[in-house]
């Protein structure tokens, strides 16, 4: 059984609990998925490794704030101060719902973001990047590596979601004063 939990609701959770009574097949396709999962886990950790040997590698912590537009329709933005990173600088953008149309009356609740690069280049820049918590945040996202070949003429990437574990995460992030998170940005070299 997958569940965790504090000690003192043990015997409430084993009261509960369907795992026990699960055939042989039921507990394997189980198992399975767990599996699959800690495979794909294993993945992700060893491509951050690979990153890791890349000769250039840059982070930074950035600071989501919110901002207004000239909608009149309800949506939520937020957009962080440029930074530089690489000896480039970016911006990245937010928004809340992937600008559905009234946001604040959903209870379900995503983040994505667009990585934007504001310096001018010789020659195209490819990028392996991700988003992770920051140091004073104690938000859960599962990493998630994004790749873009950066240009004059394609210089932002499409909006892709932060990999928040659930909308009771992502409601505490949009709750605080600030959206802290750290960038890393490995530029791959040809």
């Amino acid at each position: 059984c997958p569940w965790q939990g504090p000690y003192h609701e043990l015997t409430v959770h084993e009261a509960e609990c369907t795992h026990p009574t699960k055939t042989g097949n039921e507990l394997m396709e189980i198992l399975d998925e767990m599996d699959q999962t800690r495979k794909k886990e294993m993945q992700l950790y060893n491509s951050i490794f690979s990153l890791l040997s890349f000769e250039k590698i840059g982070y930074t912590e950035v600071q989501f704030r919110p901002y207004r537009t000239d909608d009149f329709i309800t949506r939520l933005y937020y957009e962080t101060p440029r930074l530089t990173v690489l000896n480039q600088t970016w911006v990245l953008k937010a928004r809340v719902n992937d600008s559905e149309r009234n946001p604040n009356l959903s209870c379900k609740r995503t983040l994505s973001f667009q990585l934007i690069l504001k310096s001018k280049i010789n020659s195209p820049m490819e990028c392996s990047f991700l988003l992770l918590e920051g140091p004073y945040d104690d938000v859960k996202i599962h990493p998630v590596i994004y790749h873009f070949v950066f240009s004059n003429e394609n210089n932002e990437t499409d909006y892709m979601a932060l990999p928040i574990v659930d909308s009771v995460e992502c409601n505490k992030l949009l709750a605080a004063k600030n959206i802290n998170l750290r960038l890393f940005i490995f530029q791959i070299q040809k």
